[in-house]
């Protein structure tokens, strides 16, 4: 029999989260372990349960995107994939958050009946969204950056450049990939998309 997936729903409109809680407890194949409704809650509860999917509302507070931070901080602290949750109609919003976040896929709050399917197939594997996502990640980079990128990976061993040139290319990777270190990275990409 295999284990249940772990889910933890952060959303701070009680209305959704009861409709979230339950849809999500009526499948056998789901554990729904909580929520939290603003971000500090969210990575302590995820700390705590260490579930394998978290349903991130991309709105928190009035006005803010502040779902981007807290999708972030539980994926450098967890092994969790995140898929964003969001009534914003604007795709290019909902594309930049999920970049921004190294989420692994997003849901418009509408596509409710969504929730269930993505969750298996995300616990299962990848979804299409997580490999647009990655996409759209490297390709902010230069191809000499992914070069460097593929090494710090463990995807390539050679790399024809000065140790000057190559330390400029991996500040410029973490700038633009919003890490701060090569750990970061290396837990958000291989935690993510391998």
């Amino acid at each position: 029999m295999q284990p249940k997936i772990k889910v933890i729903l952060v959303e701070n409109d009680l209305d959704f989260v009861y409709l979230f809680r339950k849809k999500l407890s009526l499948d056998p194949d789901i554990s729904f372990l909580g929520h939290a409704t603003n971000k500090e809650d969210a990575i302590v509860l995820a700390i705590e349960v260490k579930p394998d999917i978290v349903l991130m509302d991309l709105n928190l507070t009035a006005d803010e995107l502040d779902g981007i931070d807290a999708s972030k901080e539980i994926r450098l602290a967890t092994k969790a994939k995140v898929i964003i949750l969001s009534s914003y109609d604007n795709f290019d919003t909902v594309i930049q958050a999920s970049i921004k976040s190294f989420a692994s896929g997003y849901l418009f709050k509408s596509q409710l009946d969504q929730v269930i399917p993505t969750i298996k197939l995300l616990a299962k594997g990848h979804t299409p969204h997580e490999y647009m996502i990655k996409s759209l990640l490297i390709n902010q980079l230069t191809n000499a950056e992914k070069s460097i990128l593929d090494n710090m990976l463990g995807n390539e061993d050679y790399i024809p450049s000065s140790g000057k040139t190559i330390a400029n290319q991996k500040t410029n990777i973490f700038r633009k990939l919003g890490v701060k270190n090569k750990k970061e990275l290396i837990h958000l990409f291989r935690n993510t998309f391998t």
